[in-house]
């Protein structure tokens, strides 16, 4: 990250580089304009709202998965808020309602329930088409007992039912490149073609890396023109990772070094609490200056500061002996950081940083305490 003072960050703190968000944005942008689509930033990945005004200038709104994300879309975003969950609670219904422009029902269940109380938003139906390509089971929605959608069976048995329906949803990627949408799209057509017709619009969901050096976006140009051309349907994307891919990080401090047949840096920071996904995916994320093991002369596991035993982010190794006190930085680290943190052991939250490498401006815009900590309890 350009221009970043490490000794001037609190620590640990995740800092967001603002520019680079605007880049990715462009990019995004690109496909936009090139296509007719609109595009949604899915918050359950990042909503860090303070970039909601930059976000705003080259997004069309956002997608919510909960009936908070939806106030917070609405509160900081403003229009467009498209909503999404595998279930709604009867008590919290009439105001999603108040709050969103199109909702999204995972099954025909669902609709039947609430669709005399949906009167003045967008209904869709979320489908499974049932095709894997995705690695990581945790984060597979369309893999065995997935649930998660309709399946094409169950769409026509329920087809009497769709009369208010007018678009449909799916979500089948992760971190992918546009030859897996191409083959999904082509699995939703053989699955769900009968159907398309009747429907104004369809949302190909999240996981699109559009902003991956490696993504052929001229393909995704393609297959978003060719689908809307064969069956007259606007068509939604809902990317998170690509808004902020590489656009964040997370500045860490060397709190102690011990020794137990390997050299292990225990950190300030904390791979359950404040990267989980480092556990959950599982991934070794990139540290700067540092390659894998045995790699350079001095290699070390870096370990979290709660009290569980798999609390290890990862070994690495550097071009020079650790200290107490030295900076690391974790890089990639804007999605699914912030909206997955949690205080476990009391390990405080990090601080939330707002960087511009252009400008080399550095605002700090939260920082979190006790009383964060304490009021989540009782």
């Amino acid at each position: 990250m350009h221009h970043l003072d490490l000794d001037s960050i609190i620590s640990p703190c995740y800092v967001i580089d603002r520019a680079m968000i605007e880049a990715n944005l462009q990019l995004i942008n690109r496909v936009r304009s090139q296509t007719g689509a609109r595009v949604l930033l899915a918050l359950k990945g990042f909503a860090l709202w303070r970039l909601f005004d930059l976000v705003g200038k080259y997004l069309d709104g956002t997608a919510a998965s909960s009936l908070h994300e939806a106030q917070l879309a609405r509160e900081t975003f403003g229009p467009h808020v498209h909503l999404y969950a595998p279930a709604y609670r009867e008590d919290q219904f009439g105001q999603l309602m108040q709050l969103v422009d199109h909702i999204n029902f995972n099954s025909l269940s669902q609709w039947k329930q609430f669709r005399g109380r949906v009167t003045t938003v967008e209904s869709g139906i979320r489908i499974n088409p049932e095709i894997s390509r995705v690695k990581a089971p945790l984060y597979d929605p369309t893999g065995p007992c997935s649930h998660m959608g309709v399946t094409s069976e169950q769409l026509k048995k329920g087809e009497p039912e769709l009369d208010g329906i007018t678009g449909l949803h799916f979500h089948a990627l992760c971190q992918s490149g546009a030859d897996d949408l191409e083959e999904i799209l082509y699995t939703v057509e053989q699955k769900f073609g009968r159907f398309l017709d009747r429907f104004n619009w369809i949302n190909f969901g999240g996981g699109h890396l559009i902003t991956d050096q490696g993504y052929d976006i001229q393909r995704l140009v393609e297959l978003i023109s060719r689908f809307q051309d064969r069956h007259n349907l606007a068509v939604y994307l809902e990317p998170s990772e690509a808004v902020v891919l590489n656009a964040g990080v997370l500045v860490a401090t060397v709190l102690d070094l011990v020794h137990n047949e390997i050299d292990i840096a225990i950190l300030d920071t904390s791979a359950t609490a404040h990267m989980p996904d480092v556990l959950e995916m599982p991934y070794r994320p990139r540290v700067t200056a540092a390659a894998g093991p045995g790699q350079k002369p001095h290699t070390y596991r870096l370990a979290g500061l709660t009290c569980l035993a798999g609390d290890v982010i990862g070994d690495y190794s550097f071009d020079h002996h650790l200290r107490v006190g030295d900076r690391l930085v974790f890089e990639d680290m804007a999605q699914y950081t912030m909206v997955k943190n949690t205080n476990f052991n009391g390990v405080n939250l990090p601080s939330i940083a707002i960087h511009d490498s252009i400008t080399g401006q550095t605002q700090v815009v939260r920082q979190f305490g006790y009383e964060d900590y304490k009021n989540r309890l009782s």
